[in-house]
């Protein structure tokens, strides 16, 4: 999938990769895409969250060897 921006929270625990993708975010345009990498368990279900609370559309979800990949469409 092609991106604009890459964030790679890897080792970063709830918040942090919600608050540093949030920060990305702000600085891209509407229909911009951010890709992001983390690592924490929860990290799938906060950004579901993150993205029904804040209208940034999340486009991919997926995991492999205990990496997240998402792709996040800003509003």
């Amino acid at each position: 999938m092609n991106f604009d921006k890459e964030l790679d929270v890897r080792g970063l625990n709830c918040p942090l990769p919600i608050l540093r993708s949030k920060k990305y975010l702000a600085d891209m345009t509407s229909g911009q895409v951010l890709k992001i990498i983390a690592t924490d368990p929860g990290s799938a279900i906060d950004f579901q969250v993150f993205s029904d609370q804040t209208g940034n559309v999340l486009l991919s979800l997926s995991e492999t060897d205990k990496e997240f990949t998402f792709y996040m469409k800003k509003k």
